[in-house]
């Protein structure tokens, strides 16, 4: 599968923050921006995160199918993250 996979890892992306409280997403706010960059900034500053916040994250890109999708939750970007080691 990862002969044919292939990830941009350069492209556009943003690292955004659904505000929180008691490390409970408040569902009614709005997400803001944490950090611009590309898509491996955004990986790498999302996996620096403490596991118990992760949840409070999101990475939004342009798509890259299959994998890819404009908006990357933190399940999706921890699976990433072990992809791009292959990759």
């Amino acid at each position: 599968m990862t002969d044919s996979l292939h990830i941009s890892f350069d492209a556009p992306a943003t690292l955004r923050k659904w505000p929180s409280r008691s490390n409970e997403r408040i569902e009614s706010g709005t997400s803001y921006t944490v950090r611009e960059g590309t898509l491996d900034s955004c990986v790498r500053d999302f996996m620096a995160k403490p596991q118990s916040s992760r949840h409070l994250y999101e990475i939004h890109t342009a798509p890259q199918p299959p994998v890819i999708t404009g908006i990357l939750s933190a399940h999706q970007i921890v699976e990433i993250a072990r992809l791009r080691s292959y990759l």
